[in-house]
């Protein structure tokens, strides 16, 4: 579902490639039913680093207010929206919820872009991380939905082409045939 997006009243159903993304801070939002991980790029949409979790709140939407903040505060030109399929591809309940999350988010940041992204086993990698680097079982659970939003976020950071401004395609320098590529590894260092 990457690339899909959403606007007031329209819950990621089409898709957004209209929209033209310029330079700027990209916030990546991992929604939980208990938590919400908050993520953020550099504007020059490098690198994501975590932000901050905030506590879900069904009622009153206090979570969604704190993000939408952050948002503004930020001045971002993109947020990203992990979307938790299930692994077999289909929209289960998960997705459901985020959906619904979204469509206020959306409403309340406009004209704002949000946009859908795979995250897919990005809370399982998130433990993984942390656990590589210490992080002790119980810190994790508070740390968790911020490291899934950094993943999210930088995920898509990367899949974006390389050598322009983020969201603009078609940007990048193609290397030419007859030059060596510096990412492909020679053939005696294989």
């Amino acid at each position: 579902m990457s690339g899909s997006g959403t606007g007031p009243g329209n819950a990621g159903s089409a898709p957004r490639s209209e929209v033209r993304v310029g330079v700027g801070v990209r916030v990546g939002v991992d929604v939980g039913s208990v938590r919400v991980g908050v993520a953020a790029s550099d504007p020059g949409g490098v690198l994501a680093v975590p932000v901050t979790t905030l506590a879900r709140d069904k009622r009153h939407n206090a979570d969604i207010e704190q993000l939408v903040q952050i948002v503004r505060d930020r001045q971002a030109v993109e947020v990203v929206v992990g979307l938790p399929r299930q692994m077999s591809g289909q929209e289960g309940r998960a997705v459901q919820l985020v959906r619904r999350y979204v469509e206020v988010l959306a409403e309340r940041i406009a004209p704002v872009p949000v946009r859908f992204v795979d995250e897919r086993l990005t809370t399982v990698a998130a433990h993984r991380r942390m656990a590589e680097r210490g992080v002790r079982s119980r810190a994790r659970r508070s740390l968790v939905d911020q490291e899934a939003a950094v993943q999210i976020l930088q995920h898509d950071l990367d899949s974006r082409p390389r050598g322009g401004a983020p969201g603009v395609a078609g940007s990048a320098e193609v290397p030419s045939a007859e030059a060596p590529s510096a990412e492909a590894p020679s053939q005696d260092a294989r």
